[in-house]
């Protein structure tokens, strides 16, 4: 193996701390979608009997986790589990990705994550063991160096 590819293998992280992550991540989410999306329902449900048709709770979900996450990507390429699993994200050569990139990793993110994990499984195949919505996206997890 050549020492530029040796070097690459050895600044991804395993597949096993990627998903470490991602569990101590849905941990984190409780926090935020309890602040930003329950109590906000709760105070309308409660407050003035108004009970929000599914498609917009749903929605909700959607748009308070895509501001989390992408906002994080964007300051710094890491979310907070990121930062305790020194992971980072990048472009394949290294760079910061755009904004607009990060917003499509996001979307990717939810069928590959969603469909039994099947772009998490992807990982195990991938030749850098590289996520579904990754590849696609032209993002790659990296260890963060300090």
């Amino acid at each position: 193996m050549p020492d530029s590819a040796a070097a690459l293998v050895a600044q991804l992280p395993s597949l096993r701390r990627r998903i470490a992550s991602m569990a101590y991540e849905s941990l984190l989410l409780l926090g935020v979608l309890s602040v930003t999306f329950m109590l906000p329902h709760l105070a309308l449900g409660m407050g003035f009997g108004i009970v929000l048709p599914g498609w917009v709770l749903i929605s909700h979900v959607f748009v308070v986790l895509g501001a989390y996450f992408i906002w994080y990507w964007h300051h710094g390429g890491q979310t907070l589990a990121m930062q305790t699993w020194k992971i980072r994200l990048t472009t394949p050569n290294g760079t910061e990705p755009t904004l607009a990139r990060l917003a499509l990793r996001y979307v990717l993110a939810w069928p590959s994550i969603v469909y039994i994990g099947a772009g998490v499984v992807w990982a195990l195949f991938d030749r850098d063991h590289q996520f579904l919505h990754d590849r696609l996206a032209g993002t790659r997890l990296v260890f963060k160096r300090d």
